[in-house]
């Protein structure tokens, strides 16, 4: 059987595209040799299984009062379950988590983040091994955010959280025994300054490609 990676997280997972110049399909979506999830896979070869779990919107356990279904918490145990055998969880999920109306510091979110690996290290679908988690801190929110339209539903004090994230994820991994990985220098593009350029799928599933062979168990 392939080693199986599910790549759990929000629309920079699905692959949301904020410019359709930057999109071989001119979408609002990167295409599969576009997103660094599809990316990931061919790098890696046929011995892996690269499976993408991306929401946009999604946060990490923190309900949104606009959109529902959006905390991973609540199908954390459904996603890994249908999915087992897991080899390797990858979570990059924060982003959302800053949202104004969400009233949660970056402190909170890192929180949210350790009782959401906690749940899925519950899950009874590891196979003959300890569950394996990588945990990947998103890339800052660039200041081009609050001059888009995406600042109206974002609200105010996002950036400042986001840039606060990193400190707080990597000790949050370290006590809930996960690897870390910090994705800050993957590139966000200018129009909305959230999501990933075509050339920041490209880092993250380059750097990842170095990283994820060395942490399967």
């Amino acid at each position: 059987m392939k080693r199986h990676i599910l790549c759990l997280g929000d629309s920079n997972t699905h692959g949301r595209c904020a410019d359709p110049l930057d999109c071989a399909d001119g979408g609002i979506r990167f295409n599969e040799d576009e997103r660094w999830t599809c990316l990931l896979q061919k790098k890696l070869g046929n011995d892996y299984l690269v499976t993408e779990e991306g929401l946009s919107g999604r946060t990490t356990v923190f309900s949104d009062p606009l959109e529902e279904s959006m905390d991973a918490l609540s199908v954390i145990y459904s996603l890994l379950k249908s999915h087992e055998v897991i080899d390797l969880l990858i979570i990059m999920l924060g982003t959302n988590d800053t949202k104004e109306r969400l009233g949660v510091n970056a402190a909170c979110i890192a929180i949210g983040m350790e009782r959401l690996v906690r749940k899925a290290q519950s899950v009874d679908c590891w196979g003959d091994h300890t569950p394996n988690i990588l945990i990947i801190c998103p890339p800052p929110i660039r200041s081009e955010m609050e001059l888009s339209e995406c600042i109206h539903t974002m609200g105010k004090g996002c950036l400042e959280k986001s840039k606060e994230l990193p400190k707080y994820y990597e000790k949050t991994a370290k006590l809930v025994s996960a690897y870390y990985l910090n994705a800050e220098q993957c590139e966000l593009n200018i129009i909305d300054g959230m999501h990933l350029t075509k050339r920041g799928h490209a880092q993250l599933a380059e750097l990842l490609s170095g990283v994820v062979p060395s942490l399967m168990p």
